[in-house]
């Protein structure tokens, strides 16, 4: 299986515009450019056509703009590593950026591994855009339906209230409304501090993997330079 594929490996060598089209073609997309691919949303979906119903699709965002929103898509994907068991360190910090090189390498090694368990044959009983359906997107678009439907019924229920006369005691209502609306301010404060700090956390332990990985290699590199075929041979 193609967990670990060495930077020689004709994987690497895989052109963008190949890439592209296999995206393009397996999830019936229009991608024109690698960094469209950044969000990490494409990645999920490739792996839930190698692998149907393992991803939760309702976590994936397909809508996602920012870097925040990225890492959680990628979150989502590394999970999915975890439980296949798949050996694969994720350099999401590169990733989020939306820098070429670091998604066509991604991507590279992603066909590899896909074309590994699945042949190259594309699913024919899986339906991509059935599939990001039940994505974040979704979801996201039915919450501000819903909120615009809350809105308009308050609206609707204050104009009731007027025309009943009960804006005569406004002097009160707004008293009891105070409170209201400091804790609605408060709460609102909490939520961005606490998605702050969960950033906070996940950075931290991108960082610790990526320093992990690197102390990795190093190590290698000092057992490779301590075996005998090198110790002999000059600087």
């Amino acid at each position: 299986m193609a967990t670990n594929i060495g930077m020689m490996d004709s994987a690497y060598f895989v052109g963008r515009n190949e890439i592209l089209a296999w995206i393009n073609a397996r999830l019936q997309l229009n991608l024109s450019r690698i960094e469209e691919a950044a969000s990490g949303a494409v990645q999920c979906q490739m792996m839930d056509m190698t692998y149907p119903g393992v991803v939760p699709m309702h976590k994936v965002n397909f809508d996602a703009k920012t870097e925040y929103d990225f890492i959680q898509n990628y979150k989502v994907l590394q999970d999915v590593f975890n439980k296949l068991k798949i050996d694969k360190h994720i350099e999401v910090n590169r990733l989020v950026k939306g820098r070429t090189l670091d998604n066509l390498e991604f991507l590279q090694w992603l066909k590899r591994y896909c074309d590994s368990i699945n042949g190259g044959i594309m699913n024919e009983n899986y339906n991509p855009v059935e599939r990001r359906s039940k994505g974040g997107k979704e979801r996201f678009v039915r919450t501000q339906k819903s909120s615009k439907s809350l809105q308009t019924s308050n609206t609707h229920d204050h104009a009731i209230g007027d025309g009943l006369g009960i804006n005569k005691v406004a002097g009160t209502k707004l008293g009891r409304q105070c409170p209201v609306s400091s804790g609605v301010n408060s709460s609102v404060e909490i939520q961005a501090l606490t998605k702050e700090i969960t950033d906070l956390k996940l950075s931290v332990d991108l960082l610790e993997k990526e320093r992990d990985f690197y102390f990795g290699k190093l190590r290698d590199i000092e057992i490779l330079c301590q075996s005998p075929e090198l110790e002999n041979i000059p600087v």
